[in-house]
């Protein structure tokens, strides 16, 4: 086969196959809960594994000609993709109930299996390309990083223009059409005729996604009864996260709900202009921050979503009110297909609206605001442990001592600075204000504020019987009786209302008094014996919402129950964690058993394992923390996510081709490979929050710029390990086709269990920890490759 039709080849399934497992994880997402984005990763990367040890178990695929193997795999995966989606979109998994419906057990199952075949086919054929004879195998993975990398930087965009089904569809139409020269050439002439009727249909789709059926949400979603009643008026997907907006008959004023994913996450209410027909935020929550806010504040508000809040201010006579909004179909709302409804308030004089992360847009303002507000801006529906459940790659960097430190530097010496957030238990358990009030806490202490009390107020407003939004107020200064007088008179006033903690008052929640009155040793004590961590929460481990330790998460609560909304996260990673690891370790020893004999003669195969196991892990840990780091950096974790897997992936593809180079000279090489990496390491953890407090406000293509300059040497230095361990096992002469695709299992295996695992220690020790274990990965993996002779 010609080497530009192989390269072609890789190149074009390594692309299809990350914009496939990019738009699944949007579309389950949706479907079912964020937490299962995990699974699909899982998925994706056991079945590219699971293909590597099917190429080398099934000697009929090791025998065949690759351009005709080649051929007839792009056709197959194409028509699992195709089919897979339709046999997907219209399937009810009601994950949320399984005692109520104890089939959707099976239906998962059967579910997991539609996701993991086309991925198993892509591993098969890039496995056999890796591993053709005479290959240069640092050329061909370089071509698979190069794919993988493009597909990383189109994924985002295809979500957008096409939606994620659209993307799916496109996916297909890649496996196809990279795969028709090696169908020529093989003289394939019924696989060819195949692939192009695949690709015609896949096309049609790619560019007409609304001819492919809407995903099904889990029952216990809003949207679905909305859906059923035909109360749907709008629908938008986004890559973070889907919008529906529906008619409801429950509200007085005709407001329309927006839902996050299926599930209820704001309201649009009519307003005509006239800023005196909103007396009904007299008696509402929202009043409470402009109390202690001096007057005709400069509000900033941080989770607009669909300008509730920013009616509230207008109403309380804010000066000027900007309102950040992160994800631009909610922002679109209120700017083009809801912009008459809502009052036009993006062409209000007195408001601003602006697509961005708010915690990137803050660092970056040159300005002070009398008025900061959180208003639960991650979506209380849509993020917390309850529903997002995997901390998946987004896990808010608002909540944290540092963000608390930049709010409190950007407000007038008698600003406010409020946030809010849902408790679902507040007099026993509120969870969320506690922490944040830890937080506040530890930021105020680090100002040199000893009595932090004088400097805080909690009020918790009931909207049912059990749910209330709490509203927590902090002040630069300390709270002067006339502003606190004027929040207790407000506080009847607003329904059923309790001052939770207010100086100058008797506490009327025990967990907020401890966490401000008591010194620090008695705090750590005291937080060190509750069932959930409600201690401050940093940048380095900025996962506010994981209240459950994982030892105790399998456990239950103290009160002897399991707590579904505490601890679902937790419990979803362990498991996963478990269940790729015994995978893995099937898949790994399966060839063990059925090729024993092959085994006897192969040398020197627990190095190699130890080798390509090393530098999986090693990857996935720096390449987690990356994203995780850059997310406050580019101010939007879709640029995180994108831009990160984008650069590493390219720039190890040019390290992979430089990589031929030293072949001979490989263990020199090597140590000099472990001294860089443990120099970008060790700027990653000290020089890295420099350069993002110094360029932090520059303007987001120079961010991109600075972002992809500082991956190209992780790239390039990552890029060598790979090739040179592939062309060392493939260099001993003894079945050196079985020998790289047992490594390539290895490597994918050992990948999928750290991406798990990686944001298991990220969460119990943070980010410094786990890129200095990165590090480690690969010093083991050197030690390891050092017993094997180098290619020549």
């Amino acid at each position: 086969m010609k080497r530009s039709s192989s390269y072609l080849a890789i190149f074009g399934i390594s692309l299809g196959a990350i914009v496939l497992e990019i738009a699944y994880t949007r579309v389950f997402s949706f479907k079912v809960y964020y937490y299962f984005t995990y699974l699909i990763i899982g998925l994706a990367m056991t079945g590219l594994g699971a293909g590597a040890v099917a190429f080398m178990l099934l000697s009929p695929l090791r025998r065949m000609p690759l351009a005709r193997l080649l051929a007839r795999l792009g056709g197959i995966a194409a028509a699992l993709v195709l089919a897979g989606y339709w046999y997907l979109a219209p399937l009810p998994l009601p994950v949320s109930n399984f005692s109520e419906h104890p089939g959707v057990l099976l239906d998962v199952a059967v579910a997991a299996l539609v996701l993991f075949l086309p991925f198993s086919v892509v591993g098969v054929a890039v496995t056999a390309i890796l591993s053709e004879e005479g290959a240069e195998v640092h050329r061909r993975y370089a071509a698979d990083l190069l794919g993988a990398g493009l597909g990383c930087a189109l994924a985002v965009p295809a979500m957008v223009w096409l939606t994620p089904p659209g993307a799916i569809a496109c996916s297909a139409a890649l496996f196809t059409l990279s795969t028709l020269p090696a169908a020529r050439i093989a003289r394939e002439r019924t696989a060819g005729i195949a692939s192009l009727g695949l690709a015609a249909v896949a096309v049609v789709w790619t560019v007409q996604p609304n001819w492919l059926p809407d995903p099904v949400v889990d029952p216990a979603k809003k949207l679905r009864g909305l859906r059923e009643a035909g109360l749907v008026i709008h629908s938008e997907w986004s890559p973070v996260f889907r919008i529906d907006v529906a008619l409801t008959p429950m509200k007085p004023d005709g407001a329309r709900l927006i839902q996050h994913e299926g599930q209820l996450g704001s309201t649009i209410h009519p307003f005509n202009g006239d800023v005196s027909s909103l007396s009904r935020f007299e008696s509402d929550s929202r009043a409470f921050p402009f109390e202690l806010a001096p007057p005709a504040p400069r509000t900033l508000i941080i989770g607009s979503a669909g300008g509730h809040e920013i009616l509230s201010a207008l109403y309380f006579g804010a000066e000027h009110v900007t309102g950040v909004e992160l994800n631009p179909a909610t922002l679109a709302l209120l700017t083009d297909h809801f912009a008459d409804f809502s009052g036009r308030l993006g062409e209000n004089d007195r408001v601003t609206l602006v697509n961005a992360e708010g915690r990137s847009y803050l660092k970056q303002a040159n300005q002070t605001y009398d008025l900061i507000w959180l208003v639960a801006p991650d979506s209380y529906a849509a993020m917390n442990a309850a529903s997002s459940g995997a901390f998946v790659l987004s896990e808010s960097y608002l909540y944290t001592v540092e963000m608390v430190r930049e709010a409190l530097s950007h407000l007038s010496p008698n600003g406010v600075l409020a946030a809010q957030f849902g408790e679902t238990d507040f007099l026993s358990k509120p969870n969320r204000t506690t922490r944040f009030v830890a937080t506040v806490r530890e930021t105020l202490q680090g100002r040199g504020v000893e009595d932090v009390g004088a400097h805080i107020a909690v009020l918790a407003s009931w909207e049912g019987p059990a749910f209330s939004y709490s509203t927590v107020l902090v002040s630069p200064r300390p709270l002067d009786p006339a502003r606190t007088q004027a929040l207790r008179a407000r506080a009847p006033r607003v329904g059923r209302t309790l001052v939770a903690y207010l100086s100058g008052q008797r506490a009327r929640s025990e967990p907020l008094l401890r966490t401000i009155r008591m010194s620090d040793d008695e705090l750590q004590r005291w937080q060190d014996q509750q069932p959930y961590q409600l201690g401050p929460v940093w940048d380095n481990s900025p996962f506010f919402w994981h209240f459950v330790r994982f030892r105790d998460a399998f456990t239950g609560s103290e009160r002897g129950r399991w707590d579904w909304e505490d601890a679902v996260g937790e419990r979803m990673l362990a498991s996963l964690l478990v269940l790729v690891t015994l995978l893995a370790a099937c898949f790994l020893i399966l060839p063990l058993i059925v090729l024993r004999r092959i085994w006897r003669e192969v040398p020197l195969k627990t190095n190699a394992g130890l080798y390509f196991a090393a530098i999986g892990m090693g990857f996935m840990f720096i390449e987690v923390c990356l994203i995780q780091m850059l997310t406050l950096y580019l101010g939007y974790p879709t640029y995180a996510l994108s831009v990160t897997l984008f650069g590493l992936l390219v720039f190890a593809g040019i390290g992979s081709l430089m990589s031929g180079r030293w072949l001979e000279q490989r263990n020199r090489s090597l140590v000099a490979l472990l001294v860089l990496l443990a120099g970008i390491v060790l700027f990653l953890q000290l020089g890295f929050p420099l350069m993002v407090d110094a360029t932090v406000g520059a303007a987001l293509p120079i961010r991109l710029l600075v972002t992809v300059a500082m991956l190209a040497p992780v790239g390039l230095c990552l890029g060598h390990f790979m090739p040179l361990g592939l062309e060392s096992v493939a260099a001993l002469g003894i079945h050196p086709k079985e020998y790289v695709a047992w490594a390539w299992a290895v490597n994918g295996f050992f990948s999928v269990i750290t991406s798990v695992l990686s944001t298991i220690l990220a969460m119990s020790f943070g980010f410094t920890t786990v890129l200095a274990i990165g590090l480690s990965c690969y010093l083991i993996g050197v030690a390891s490759l050092w017993r094997i002779p180098a290619s020549r």
